[in-house]
């Protein structure tokens, strides 16, 4: 949201914001706001842009999935060193 404008930013987000969430059409939003439907739209529309695209969360969770599998190896293995090791000591203080 560039440019000059009569309309401050806040107000455009919140705008914005309302226009995304209400079930009312665009053109009822703009009109109780007091702005040009076509002014709203294009608020809209360049919000949009601005956002990153969608994030493929199956993708996300696969990753995450292999790390936290990974980490869970590595600790097991951490544990099986040290329960051999408080092993291999119990022994030797006992002798």
């Amino acid at each position: 949201m560039s440019g000059k404008s009569k309309y401050p930013e806040q107000f455009r987000k919140d705008a914005v914001e309302l226009a995304r969430s209400s079930d009312r059409p665009l053109r009822q939003v703009a009109r109780e706001l007091g702005v040009n439907h076509e002014t709203l739209r294009n608020w809209v529309r360049t919000a949009e842009q601005a956002q990153p695209g969608p994030v493929d969360t199956a993708a996300v969770d696969q990753e995450e999935l292999r790390a936290l599998r990974k980490r869970v190896a590595e600790l097991e293995l951490e544990k099986d060193i040290l329960r051999k090791a408080a092993a291999y000591f119990a022994k030797e203080m006992g002798r």
